[in-house]
């Protein structure tokens, strides 16, 4: 018969090198399904329960707390132990009340950083696409694959605090000079800074972004930065 979707195993050797993980332990590791991320920049929900926050000691552990809900990501309960957790996802752990957001960090693109209980429902989103619709709405897409319907007319590459699992849209950050950015992926990932400059972008270099962090000014493809604040982030983003 003929192979239906995709993997739910990798090699560990193969794996995304920002996985915390021994790759001289066994010889396959769990795979991202198909989802919310892409598995290039993402981690599986089982990786992330048994060899990120070492809540769970093995597979078997962590589908079982699974399957009794003991573990909600974005305000949902997960089920399958290869579901993938992206940018500024938020993993709640039941049992212990804690609660842990997925940010860039030192030059990697995903890293758990545990944040208070009054944040767990709040989430800093990228719009990607903006399309218009019937009635003076608009059709937004974010990097989640989420979509939503709304008379507010905002730009592609700003950034929605939205709320969940009811989405609702808290505020909104115009990605512009002056506004505070973090860097999402690369050799600057996890560091903040201040956009200096905007420039647009040619048919042989994308638009770009001159962004000062600390003492120096980097220019950086808008698609690698988040804008996350005018004066400061809205929400934790950092440890």
């Amino acid at each position: 018969m003929a192979k239906k979707g995709g993997d739910k195993r990798l090699k560990r050797q193969l794996a995304p090198r920002f996985w915390r993980i021994n790759r001289k332990s066994s010889r396959f590791i769990l795979n991202s399904m198909p989802g919310p991320h892409t598995r290039k920049f993402s981690y599986p929900i089982g990786v992330v329960l048994r060899d990120l926050l070492h809540v769970c000691s093995n597979i078997r552990e962590v589908k079982r707390s699974l399957n009794r809900g003991l573990i909600s990501v974005d305000g949902k309960m997960v089920r399958h132990p290869n579901f993938p957790i992206g940018l500024m996802d938020t993993v709640e752990i039941k049992p212990s009340n804690e609660f842990y957001r997925f940010v860039p960090s030192k030059g990697i693109p995903l890293f758990p950083i545990k944040i208070n209980s009054n944040e767990k429902n709040l989430k800093l989103e990228k719009i990607k696409s903006k399309v218009s619709s019937k009635k003076n709405l608009y059709q937004y897409c974010l990097d989640d694959g989420r979509t939503f319907l709304s008379e507010e007319s905002y730009n592609v590459d700003d950034t929605c605090l939205i709320e969940l699992p009811t989405f609702g849209i808290k505020n909104h950050v115009q990605l512009k000079e002056g506004c505070i950015v973090i860097v999402t992926r690369g050799e600057n990932a996890g560091n903040i800074g201040k956009v200096q400059e905007i420039k647009t972008g040619s048919f042989s270099l994308p638009k770009r972004v001159l962004v000062s962090i600390g003492e120096k000014t980097v220019e950086l493809p808008i698609g690698i930065v988040m804008a996350i604040g005018l004066e400061s982030s809205l929400i934790q983003v950092s440890n």
